[in-house]
């Protein structure tokens, strides 16, 4: 028997169930929420109305009358994602679905300040918007993701935009951009491993971000690889971050003469462009930047062990600009970790992949915020999707 759920978050259950399905049926919909039929064909009578929904055809007959088919009217509303890094900025317009409309990057390095240059920012944005054709009024608004979370940048982009700003964390971002996508599956757990100026991950617990008492869930940068290690910015020791993080391995390639990375010539550049350095010119067969890869890849392998053995993910996706142009190093590394270290623990082994939009998941993922709390603000926590939601096989109705 299905569970009950309140009727003030009947919509949001609904709406979210028919996104994780892509294409499903009114008597589906009240099997994965346990909705009654009742509640869900006035749920999806309102849904039809406002052109969130749409339907598409009819299943084919296993006897009775066939299913009417619904899916989300992608082009019904819109949202707007920007990722602030170090490296730049970049900005993601998506459908209702999730799905890529336009996007573009305005590269250069930021301060520190997430908050800064938000006329600049709403400017970007209308032209994006404007660029693909999209109707501002079908704009639900802006979702602005950093490593340091951006709230006080969300306020003045709100300000100088005129439109919502949710804020939040690059990684849980990214894994947010994979759920909403689709791309994770029904993953129950999943844990979003971001590398981009920092290291990061974010965690998703079936399909909701956990971000512990304080916000700062899914430190993985700050997890300790060598009890005698560097002094790391947080106050502790041997944290990954200081050992083997993106600037710890920029810092060290400068150190090693390694060629082509900006700052040993005395320029100065951004974490980003450093570590994208250092990796062209470890393809270049430079044997110092390969080796100081591989031995970040580790490390972050060790630490990605931890988070596992502690979560118990069944998913791990590598993400961000990093793993962009590294992650053919990093993902066998994750994964021969992850293989030797729970070979023996029941059930089935956790799935470790790269992103297939890894340089801009926290935009993508940044405008998924956007539409989760605009279309499922009161998704039930811990609501567990079935395997196969999905009801194949319309025919066009009429």
């Amino acid at each position: 028997m299905g569970r009950a759920i309140p009727h003030t978050s009947s919509r949001a259950t609904v709406l979210d169930v028919i996104r994780a399905a892509g294409t499903i049926s009114r008597s589906g919909l009240a099997g994965a929420t346990g909705l009654t039929p009742a509640t869900v064909s006035t749920v999806v009578r309102g849904l039809l109305a406002d052109g969130l929904v749409t339907e598409v055809g009819r299943a084919e007959s296993t006897g009775g009358k066939p299913r009417v088919l619904l899916r989300l009217a992608p082009a019904s509303r819109f949202a707007v994602g920007v990722h602030l890094d170090a490296g730049g900025t970049t900005y993601a317009l998506t459908d209702l679905t999730g799905a890529v409309v336009s996007r573009m990057s305005h590269p250069g390095p930021r301060d520190a300040d997430p908050g800064g240059e938000p006329e600049s920012t709403a400017r970007r944005v209308d032209a994006l918007v404007e660029g693909a054709g999209v109707d501002r009024a079908r704009l639900l608004g802006i979702g602005l993701v950093s490593a340091s979370g951006g709230a006080d940048g969300g306020r003045e982009l709100e300000r100088a935009s005129g439109l919502p700003v949710v804020t939040g964390d690059d990684a849980t971002a990214a894994a947010l951009g994979e759920y909403w996508s689709g791309s994770a599956g029904r993953s129950s757990v999943l844990v979003a491993v971001h590398t981009g100026a920092s290291l990061g991950a974010g965690v998703l617990v079936d399909g909701v971000p956990y971000r512990g008492a304080h916000g700062r869930a899914g430190g993985l940068g700050h997890v300790c690889v060598d009890i005698e290690g560097p002094p790391c910015a947080c106050g502790a020791r041997g944290c990954l971050e200081a050992v083997a993080g993106p600037a710890a391995v920029v810092a060290a390639a400068r150190d090693a003469g390694v060629s082509g990375v900006p700052g040993t010539d005395g320029a100065t550049a951004s974490v980003t462009a450093g570590f994208a350095a250092v990796v062209r010119a470890s393809r270049g067969g430079d044997a110092a930047a390969r080796a100081l890869l591989e031995r970040s890849a580790r490390y972050t392998a060790v630490a990605v062990r931890t988070l596992v053995g502690v979560l118990d993910p069944d998913l791990v996706v590598l993400t961000g600009t990093g793993q962009a142009v590294a992650g053919a190093t990093y993902l066998p590394a994750v994964r021969r970790e992850l293989e030797g270290a729970f070979a023996g623990r029941p059930g089935d082994p956790v799935r470790v992949r790269l992103s297939e939009f890894a340089d801009t998941a926290p935009a993508i993922g940044a405008a998924a915020m956007v539409l989760g709390s605009a279309l499922t603000p009161l998704r039930t926590p811990g609501l567990r999707l079935p395997e196969d939601l999905s009801e194949s096989g319309p025919v066009p109705v009429g």
